[in-house]
């Protein structure tokens, strides 16, 4: 990279934190704060739900992981992990339920109420810890686009990205943050297309789509891993879920189901890009959409970096308001007290410290691609938690018998102290695939445990509807 091709491109960052803090609306309550209302008290309309559920999903590290993907195991490896994207219509399903049959207005109240304060205080560290790591995780990858790990090029463009992003966050919390990601969104789709216009004409929509093998061995118990950890993965990422709960019913529903479709689509199209990598021979690192771009000159380059941008900036900002409503006025829920008159303070500074403490892994040089997240194992045990809720009444054990369950399988499955018997296949994902299929009868034989006993039996007789 040039000189003045360096200047551009740290220019890029400093241009889009300052035009997105110029564009984005201020928020002057709580409503528009934590709630992503207007100034008159309107919640965001559904085209503008859609697109953030969208592009609010689509991580920087998800389509890094996508193109990863997809130069292992060609289309299987894209479908197996845009299958994790059918996760956004079954929770727009579920909470849809929760809300109509239920009268659930978040999922930490309706997890006090049904589960116990336990149950709840469980959950929120779960999140709270995936809230820290998308900090780090996205931030990581934009500092991949301007130099190797632990270099002060790498650390300093995700510092500044992270400060960029922060500025306009503390703007407008949720409101800022829907308006910013339909903007997002939109330079998303164009800059993909432009990427994909790029790349992939040079094999051709047959050569690619050729590439892959059908087998467990060969991405399938990917695949196989994803649908199961769907009934269980989307309900720990209050970025999704939290914007469950902010419009009406239906409006919510079809806005997550719209969404899921398109990020199953984006995801599988930006595979391709692996795929492309591995007709071309390209040596397959971590980060294969940087390996591309970098054959792509100054144009593909820039372009790569936008869609990278954008997926980070989209992510991060809402990972900052979900962490602000968690602790600003879940966490005192949570301890029976009121959240404080200065909540819209306490959320801000919330912000300002996870900027700072969330990028020290990011600055340790912790791979991304390995420790990104909860393990999504270790909570396939919410599977039964909110998809059977109905079958029990007020039912702590319940929660704690399949919540930990799975939390002692992920520990298990990252210890490599799953038993060799339970793998499904030969392939690189058998162990997991395995400890997720006997690991979800487990958790669901837990949840559904407590209600053997006589005084369960005689209060659940009348749900089921």
């Amino acid at each position: 990279m040039s000189d003045m091709q360096g200047i551009f491109f740290w220019g890029f960052l400093l241009v889009f934190g300052v035009a997105m803090y110029l564009v984005v609306p201020r928020s002057r309550d709580e409503g528009g704060f934590f709630r992503g209302q207007d100034e008159f008290g309107r919640p965001a309309n559904e085209w503008a739900l859609m697109l953030s559920i969208f592009i609010s999903w689509i991580f920087a590290k998800s389509v890094t992981n996508a193109a990863n993907l997809g130069a292992a195991y060609g289309v299987v490896g894209g479908l197996a992990y845009a299958a994790y994207w059918l996760s956004i219509p079954l929770a727009g399903v579920v909470i849809y339920r929760l809300r109509t049959k239920e009268g659930a207005t978040g999922l930490v109240s309706f997890l006090i109420a049904k589960y116990g304060r336990a149950a709840a205080l469980a959950f929120s560290a779960a999140i709270l810890v995936r809230l820290f790591n998308e900090v780090w995780s996205n931030t990581a990858v934009v500092g991949g686009y301007y130099g190797a790990s632990g270099t002060a090029e790498f650390i300093g463009s995700a510092l500044l990205f992270t400060a960029a992003v922060l500025f306009y966050s503390l703007k407008g919390g949720l409101r800022s943050s829907i308006f910013s990601d339909v903007i997002q969104a939109i330079v998303f789709i164009l800059f993909v297309g432009v990427v994909l216009a790029l790349v992939l004409p040079a094999h051709g929509p047959a050569a690619l789509l050729s590439q892959g093998n059908f087998s467990l061995n060969t991405g399938v118990d990917l695949l196989l891993v994803a649908l199961l950890q769907v009934f269980s993965y989307p309900f720990h990422d209050p970025v999704l879920t939290d914007r469950g709960f902010i419009t009406e019913e239906k409006a919510m529903l079809r806005a997550f189901i719209v969404a899921g479709v398109l990020g199953f689509i984006a995801i599988f199209a930006f595979s391709l890009v692996g795929v492309h990598a591995k007709l071309e021979g390209i040596k397959i690192t971590s980060n294969v959409p940087a390996d591309v771009a970098r054959g792509l000159g100054f144009a593909g380059f820039f372009a790569m970096i936008v869609v990278m941008v954008t997926s980070a900036g989209s992510t991060l900002d809402s990972t900052f308001t979900s962490l602000s409503k968690l602790v600003a006025r879940e966490l005192p829920t949570l301890a029976g007290r009121l959240p404080s008159p200065k909540a819209m303070t306490v959320g801000s500074l919330t912000m300002v410290v996870f900027a700072l403490l969330g990028n020290l892994p990011m600055i340790a040089g912790t791979d991304i691609l390995k420790a990104t997240t909860i393990s999504g194992t270790m909570v396939i045990g919410l599977a039964p938690v909110f998809l059977f809720s109905r079958f029990v009444n007020y039912s702590p054990l319940s929660f704690h018998l399949s919540f930990w369950s799975g939390m002692a399988l992920g520990v298990l499955q990252v210890m490599n102290w799953i038993p060799e018997s339970w793998a499904i296949g030969s392939g690189k994902y058998a162990s997991l695939l395995g400890t997720n299929f006997y690991g979800l009868l487990i958790c669901t034989a837990g949840f559904f445990l407590p209600l053997l006993l006589p005084q369960n039996r005689l209060a659940a007789s009348g749900h089921g509807a």
